[in-house]
Order: C-alpha cells, then sequence, then structure tokens
C-alpha cells in the first residue's frame, strides 16, 4: 500500500499535526496552549462569581433581618474576605472615630459621610478591579487566536503549493492533504478565539452586575449613617 495514499485517516487532526510544516505546528501549540490558559480562567471565574454571589446574597439577608450592624460586621471576623462585610466594617469603623471624637454631630455629618462614602469606594475599586482580573486575557485569546490561526493557514498553504510545484502534481490526492493540513491552523484558532469571546462577554457582564450591587450596597451604607446621624440630632 503507498503510504502517501488518501484515507480517512490522513485528515485526523493527529495526523494532520504530524503532517504539517514546523511552523504551522508551532501555531497549533501556541493555540491549544492559549485555549488551555482560557478553559482555566473561564472555570475559576464561574466559581468565583457564582461564589461571590452566593456570600453576597448571605450578607444581605443577615443585614436585611433586622439585627445589630455592629453584631454582623463582628460575626464576619477581622479580615473578611467578602467585599460587603469589608464594607460595613470600614463604613462602622469611621462611624465610631467620628462618635469618639465628637464628629458626629450635625454640622460634621457631611464630612463623615464623605469620609464614608471615600472608604466605600475605595473597597469597590479594588474589588472591581479584582473580579475584573484575567478578562484581559480572554479579550486577547478571543482576538489574537483567529489571526494566529489564519497565519498558519497561510504559510501552511504556501509550504503545500511549493510541495505541489515541487512534485508537479496537481491531483486532488496531492492537494488536500496540504490545504487541510493548514486549515487545521484556523480551525484550532476558531476553537480558542469563540469560547474566549463568549466567555469574555459574559464575564464583563457579570462583573459590571456585581460592581453595581456593591455600588448599592454602598448608597444602602451610607444612608443608614444618615440616617443614624439624623436620629441623633
Amino acid at each position: 500500500m503507498d503510504p502517501n495514499a488518501v484515507t480517512p485517516e490522513t485528515f485526523d487532526a493527529l495526523n494532520l499535526f504530524l503532517r504539517a510544516d514546523w511552523v504551522v505546528k508551532l501555531v497549533m501549540i501556541g493555540l491549544a496552549a492559549a485555549s488551555l490558559w482560557s478553559w482555566t480562567i473561564i472555570l475559576d471565574k464561574t466559581f468565583r462569581f457564582a461564589a461571590l454571589n452566593r456570600e453576597a446574597n448571605k450578607f444581605e439577608d443577615a443585614v436585611s433581618s433586622g439585627r445589630s450592624l455592629e453584631d454582623i460586621a463582628a460575626e464576619a471576623g477581622e479580615r473578611p474576605r467578602h467585599a460587603l462585610p469589608r464594607m460595613l466594617q470600614g463604613a462602622l469603623k469611621e462611624w465610631r472615630e467620628a462618635r469618639t471624637k465628637g464628629q458626629a454631630s450635625d454640622g460634621q455629618a457631611a464630612f463623615l459621610i464623605q469620609r464614608i462614602d471615600r472608604v466605600l469606594d475605595t473597597v469597590i475599586a479594588r474589588e472591581s478591579a479584582r473580579v475584573e482580573d484575567g478578562l484581559g486575557a480572554l479579550a486577547i485569546v478571543a482576538t489574537a487566536s483567529p489571526f494566529i490561526g489564519l497565519f498558519g493557514t497561510v504559510w501552511g498553504i504556501m509550504h503545500a503549493f511549493q510541495s505541489i510545484a515541487m512534485q508537479k502534481n496537481t491531483s486532488l490526492a496531492v492537494v488536500a492533504p496540504s490545504i487541510a493540513e493548514a486549515l487545521f491552523a484556523t480551525a484550532i484558532g476558531l476553537v480558542a478565539a469563540i469560547p474566549a469571546y463568549i466567555a469574555f462577554n459574559a464575564f464583563s457582564t457579570k462583573a459590571g452586575k456585581y460592581s453595581a450591587r456593591l455600588e448599592g450596597f454602598a448608597d444602602d451604607l451610607s444612608t443608614a449613617i444618615q440616617r443614624r446621624l439624623a436620629e441623633r440630632v
């Protein structure tokens, strides 16, 4: 049997990779690594957003239960990992310090609210940056992978035409495997890019919603502090 004969096995993914030019092989390996990298980020973000929203629901239920905010903040521990208890503890800390220094009077109320808002904004900014970490990598994979795959395809087709010219044979049996090897690079590029693109948009939306949730919680805290100040007047 002719080892160069075209069979269904000729178009297997493994055979296409093994028969490809070394440049195309490097492109395929790079795209496969990029795909693995993006899937690592996708899985991490999926579990992380689920955990963040689960903890946020739990903490918001505790706050809305009517219990003392001081008790809820104390139960969260000294160094809570979640943003909401950190925001509550930061606001209460500013409140206690202002009350201790006698700055919780009506004349100093506006300055106290400004300090609390700055503390809350700092936590929101840091948490928003943390949840968005990795989205840039997904964007890079989503936008660059198709072009890298296309480069591999163009290079592979050029190499295929060179081989065809050397063999002086333009039959489909000779052309098809070489073209398939080249197009396989584009296919891998799309396989890497499509999940990364979908995940980037999905997680960007989730990150925006989570940041909005933090901002809403910050507004509620600020309102609660203002209510306390009004009750002292």
